[in-house]
């Protein structure tokens, strides 16, 4: 089971996983990186947020917002 911070921004590899890193990361919502980006163009993810020039993340109430919707 995964905890989730209240409040704050998670990174792509966070939320879909990173087998690769040391300690590796789980999946919260188990797709991969060119799945994830089609349902953010189709709607069917959130929305990312910009946080610098070359860095993304989604809010973390999204994320909760996702994980609800797909647990119905």
């Amino acid at each position: 089971m995964h905890r989730l911070p209240e409040v704050g921004y998670l990174r792509l590899s966070q939320i879909i996983g990173d087998p690769n890193q040391q300690p590796p990361i789980p999946a919260i919502i188990p797709v991969g990186k060119s799945t994830w980006w089609q349902g953010v163009r189709d709607g069917r993810f959130p929305k990312p947020i910009k946080i610098g020039a070359r860095a993304t993340a989604w809010r973390v109430e999204d994320i909760r917002a996702l994980i609800d919707r797909l647990g119905r």
